[in-house]
């Protein structure tokens, strides 16, 4: 059967998303707080390739860029945000159709389902601290049926 990510059109796909929910957040007053401090260059493509790798593509995130530890690092220890969360979440839903990936139905649904559980689950988590973050984590893997066990 054919990933997520592969459905999504793969690492191009993922790509197109990525940049697409940045410029929808960047012009969101509330979410767009979350990059006053600065965001990476390659920022766009880190995403893209720890979306893919989440959604069944290579694990090009992992290989190149970080860790699941790191990345839960890097969005811990900034308090309870859920109108933020809410919004991020709006925002990649207007981004799936930005990248033309709203038309099939079991793929919007897919996406935004990853998107909603990892932005108020693993990302939420850790509100009071980024020390709190264990090392060791793994990236994930959400599939049709949703979130994958690890192993």
């Amino acid at each position: 059967m054919q990933t997520v990510f592969d459905a999504a059109g793969g690492a191009d796909g993922m790509l197109r998303l990525a940049a697409a929910w940045h410029d929808r957040v960047m012009a969101d007053e509330v979410v767009a707080h979350a990059f006053s401090h600065g965001f990476r260059t390659d920022h766009t493509e880190r995403l893209a390739a720890y979306w893919g790798e989440a959604l069944g593509g290579p694990a090009t995130y992992s290989e190149q860029y970080g860790t699941e530890s790191s990345v839960v690092r890097l969005h811990s220890g900034h308090g309870q945000h859920e109108d933020m969360d809410r919004r991020a979440i709006a925002c990649f839903d207007e981004a799936l159709a930005d990248a033309g990936l709203s038309g099939d139905e079991r793929l919007r649904r897919a996406l935004h389902d990853y998107f909603a559980w990892a932005t108020t689950t693993p990302m939420a988590e850790y509100h009071r601290s980024a020390d709190d973050v264990p090392d060791g984590l793994s990236i994930p893997h959400w599939s049709w049926n949703g979130l994958e066990p690890e192993g």
